[in-house]
């Protein structure tokens, strides 16, 4: 009985020691029903036919009589009710070394700004910001635990943005001299001394001079854990590492365990060694129950599991980043770049990252101002410009004059005259200009120029004044021969509208005859003029319009006759147009007015009720509504007024003009078979034209074949151009003059000079971009080459620049952007912003040859004096954007490049704000968090984006014009809080 006493405790006691993890679980177990043991039931998986009562973050698991449940990892409770399990609410902070962020069901560990999460997902590493572009310093970059600092070369200074370097200066201002003694930034006080000033996350010292460094700034140079002392920054470290010899890093402890307690052990001193083993090594208590990550006790032992990024590998225990680029790329639309625990998504070039950091969106450029100087055709990722008629693209987006005339004279026979936006061909005296409007015919009976004029007219000065005088010549008097009669008559259109339409014509297409009666009115007049206009418009009354009729009729004194003289004729003429007036009155008021225009029926257009509802307001002459807007009918087609809107000019006619209200017949009509489809917009598109390398007496069929030695490039001439020089072509109807037999091939950038034969390069001004060319093309509008002999339109670049800038808003922009600025350019432009205003500048990018010794510069400083306070000078290229304000109230600015450079340059966009606002707009611009991100930089190359905040920013007003929502959607998150944290600091004194 003592043995068998003795005995049962210890057999109790391992009985417990088995039964230990089981109260939790039966606790969730449902029991089974009375009398359910005695005799054997069909199981029921009530987890699989949804009977059970788990929660929804529970797990339900099948057992033969019931079921149970249990909470996943990351919940806590008995399995009917679960509750988010806060990993980062321990002495621990799960973990984390910096900032751990609790989720739903797991967590996940941050880094601060300058470090980087480790791949075990806990803790985090230094960035060296100095591996990628330099860290955008112009001369060195120095990494540094959580930071990196610029420093400059000897004779050089840091400017105010921390990133640039500028000449010192030995003599001047103080703060341009190498002694001013301040640590940071320094500032110009009254009376010629000075101010220092630090950097953010900085403090200024005592004596006035240097900086102290904070845990503001880069964690105060700590890698865990930093805390502000008198003495400066002190480091410490999360509780599973220690502090390394530097001061400043940690390093992992050998051997670390989470703390456990030790009285599950004690406690088990008298149990089974099988037992103390299992528990010793299958409890979180114990070395974290093996696990890499997080730890749960659960009734099968240990259960581990990872945080969100990482994924527990086979073994149970490790915790493994997860590639979620290997998924689907991340969600990303464009390019995933897996990172520590996480993931990041970019975009091509010409999108932009939605706030959702996964999305990708078209930049829609041509919603831009200045993107385009006339069209802009926006595409995914790109956009194209084009230019109008009479014009050419330059420099990418940018639209210059075409001087035709340059180029085989135009296709002019005789004289080419360029004017803005086309060219007219001008025959010489006694010659008139062909239909094609480039050839000349002979007038008949002209008046050789060899024979002396009848009349000449001499100006000069006289008095101060000019004074001319006609004279006739011997035989030769001053005649009124022609008396000229004016009349005009206006008459009112009820619900009319000014604008034409096709006349309605009978059923059988002719127009109906007038009856021959007395009271047919017959006139020829010389001149005549139609004008319209609109009467006021008075409400529930019908729109009323004008139409005014100026008729000119000519009465000649060969028509006088013996019963009725000059007098009398005129009297008569005067009494036909006043018949004539008032029977155009009454066919009007009978809608009976009928026009033809270039042998085409047209008639007033009536302004239908609903048309005038829809649209109070009517186009001007020849054009039509598209999308609210009034646009030109373009060439090939003619405004419809019954229509009310753009048609295509009917078989056998063309217009190439826009914004016209006819289509002009053909050349030729009775050749209708000919005559090539509806829509044509030149002369050329008509039919029946000689063809290039062809010509006629007429420039139709019949053609004959260019000559040798002649070529024709155009259709419908009546003549080749002679190769000149004697050269002959390779074969009859040589349509060019590369068809000529030269004696030597000229080259692009050359031209062929058949005088000399030889080939010239193409002056200054001029490029050529083909072989064998006897002309070189004159750059557009008002752009140059930088030497001759060019060979592309690219090398013709606008040298204008400079100039004094507005006010609140603008941009500093090199000559020539985009497209590469001209050599030897020299530009100033100054900033005078209006009193108790400063400046800001962002330079996105700028690109200037790195080959020479700064050869190409931009320099930014108070005067145009050497010695003045610099805010910024550069002569290199910089891909990285940055901010910075303005060091003086007000900016000279000055852009200088070689004769040997060339490059795309910059446009740097400037604003000007109330100076009450300086400290908070410093503040933000020199912390480096503003570029830390690549996000962050697209938002200062964002031209959309900086347009909005330098809005708001030169008016505060205009923030209301944005909504939250508007706000979110353009920002990335990190952005806003960047931004908040430093608004609400500055406003905090205030509070």
């Amino acid at each position: 009985m003592g043995v068998a006493g003795r005995g049962r405790p210890r057999a109790t006691r391992a009985l417990l020691l088995l039964l230990l993890p089981l109260p939790p679980l039966l606790a969730a177990a449902v029991p089974p029903g009375p009398g359910r043991a005695n005799r054997p039931l069909e199981d029921v998986d009530e987890c699989a036919q949804g009977l059970d009562d788990c929660h929804a973050d529970a797990l339900c698991q099948n057992t033969p009589t019931s079921y149970k449940c249990s909470c996943k990892p990351g919940y806590k409770g008995e399995g009917r009710q679960c509750d988010d399990m806060d990993e980062c609410d321990n002495e621990l902070n799960g973990g984390c070394v910096h900032d751990c962020l609790n989720i739903p069901g797991n967590y996940r560990c941050t880094c601060f700004d300058g470090f980087m999460l480790a791949h075990d997902g806990h803790n985090c590493l230094d960035v060296d910001e100095c591996m990628e572009n330099n860290g955008g310093c112009q001369h060195t970059c120095i990494n540094i635990m959580g930071s990196y600092e610029c420093r400059c070369k000897e004779g050089f200074f840091l400017s105010d943005n921390q990133h640039t370097c500028i000449h010192r200066s030995e003599e001047g201002l103080s703060c341009m001299n190498k002694d001013h003694g301040c640590s940071h930034i320094c500032k110009e006080a009254p009376r010629g001394r000075i101010a220092c000033e630090c950097r953010p996350g900085f403090e200024l010292a005592k004596n006035q001079r240097d900086c102290i460094l904070t845990c503001n700034h880069g964690n105060g140079g700590c890698q865990h854990s930093c805390e502000d002392t008198v003495e400066g920054p002190e480091c410490s470290c999360h509780p599973r590492y220690r502090l390394h010899a530097d001061g400043r890093s940690c390093v992992e402890q050998e051997g670390t365990i989470l703390e456990g307690t030790e009285s599950n052990a004690t406690s088990v001193a008298d149990g089974d060694k099988r037992v103390k083993r299992r528990l010793l090594m299958e409890t979180c208590a114990v070395n974290n129950g093996g696990c890499d990550r997080t730890c749960k006790d659960t009734s099968t032992g240990v259960h581990c599991s990872c945080p969100i990024g990482f994924t527990l590998q086979l073994d149970g225990k490790t915790c493994k980043d997860i590639d979620e680029c290997q998924t689907r790329n991340g969600g990303c639309n464009h390019f995933c770049k897996n990172t520590v625990g996480s993931f990041d998504c970019s975009c091509k070039k010409g999108f932009k990252l939605l706030t959702d950091e996964k999305s990708c969106q078209d930049v829609d450029e041509c919603s831009l101002e200045r993107t385009c100087d006339h069209s802009c055709i926006n595409h995914p990722g790109t956009f194209v410009c084009a230019c109008n008629r009479g014009y050419t693209l330059y420099s990418f987006t940018h639209c210059g004059d075409t001087n035709e005339c340059c180029v085989d004279n135009g296709g002019c026979q005789q004289v080419c005259i360029n004017t803005v936006g086309g060219y007219e061909c001008q025959c010489h005296p006694g010659y008139k200009l062909h239909w094609n409007e480039k050839d000349c015919v002979e007038v008949k009976g002209f008046l050789p120029t060899s024979m002396a004029p009848s009349v000449s007219l001499h100006c000069g000065k006289s008095g101060g004044g000019d004074r001319c005088f006609l004279r006739c010549h011997s035989g030769i008097h001053l005649s009124s021969d022609v008396v000229i009669i004016r009349t005009s008559v206006t008459f009112k259109l009820n619900e009319g509208k000014c604008s034409l339409q096709k006349a309605k014509l009978s059923p059988e297409g002719l127009r109906p005859a007038l009856p021959e009666r007395h009271s047919s009115v017959k006139e020829s007049f010389q001149y005549a003029n139609l004008t319209c206009s609109s009467g006021k418009q008075v409400p529930g009354a019908p729109k009323e319009m004008f139409i005014t009729v100026e008729f000119e009729r000519e009465t000649y004194k060969k028509e006088v006759t013996a019963s009725c003289n000059l007098s009398c004729m005129v009297k008569r003429t005067e009494k036909r147009l006043r018949k004539a007036t008032r029977t155009l009155k009454k066919a009007a008021h009978r809608e009976q007015f009928y026009l033809q225009l270039s042998g085409m029926d047209v008639s007033m257009a009536k302004k239908s009720p609903r048309a005038s509802k829809q649209r109070e307001e009517t186009c001007g002459v020849g054009q039509g509504q598209e999308e609210n807007q009034c646009v030109s009918c373009r060439a090939g087609t003619y405004y419809d007024g019954s229509q009310e809107r753009c048609i295509l000019c009917p078989n056998g006619t063309f217009q190439n003009e826009e914004g016209q209200v006819t289509c002009e017949p053909c050349p030729r009509p009775e050749n209708l078979g000919a005559l090539k489809i509806s829509e044509a917009w030149n002369v050329s598109e008509c039919g029946g034209l000689c063809q290039p390398g062809e010509y006629s007496a007429d420039g139709f069929a019949p053609c004959q074949l260019c000559a040798l030695g002649t070529f024709q490039p155009d259709v419908g001439r009546t003549s080749c151009l002679p190769c000149g020089g004697g050269l002959p072509t390779k074969h009859l109807g040589a349509t060019s003059f590369q068809d000529c037999e030269t004696r030597v091939q000229c080259s692009p950038g050359h031209f062929y000079n058949t005088t000399t034969h030889r080939c010239i390069r193409c002056p200054l001004g001029t490029y050529q971009p083909e072989f064998g060319k006897n002309n070189c093309a004159s750059c557009p509008g008002n752009t140059t080459t930088d030497f001759d002999g060019s060979t592309n339109i690219t090398q013709c670049k606008n040298t204008k620049c400079g100039g004094e800038l507005g006010d609140f808003t603008g941009y500093i922009e090199s000559p020539n952007y985009p497209g590469n600025y001209p050599a030897n350019s020299e530009c100033t432009w100054t900033i005078n912003p209006p009193p108790k205003r400063r400046i800001l500048i962002v330079v996105p990018e700028i690109f200037l040859p790195i080959e020479d010794d700064c050869g190409d510069y931009l320099v930014m400083r108070k005067t145009s004096s050497s010695n003045s306070v610099t805010t910024y000078e550069t002569c290199q290229t910089y891909e990285r954007p940055i901010a910075f304000t303005s060091r003086s109230k007000k900016l000279w600015i000055q852009f200088k490049s070689n004769e040997g450079n060339s490059a795309r340059g910059f446009q740097v966009p400037y604003v000007t704000y109330d100076e009450d606002y300086q400290e908070l707009i410093e503040d933000i611009v020199r912390d480096g968090r503003l570029y830390a991100s690549e996000n962050h930089q697209e938002i200062l190359k964002d031209k959309k984006l900086i347009k909005a905040l330098f809005d708001v920013l030169a008016h505060p007003q205009n923030y209301f014009k944005y909504t939250a929502q508007e706000s979110r959607e353009m920002f990335p998150r990190s952005f806003i809080r960047l931004l908040r944290s430093k608004v609400s600091r500055f406003l905090r004194p205030y509070k």
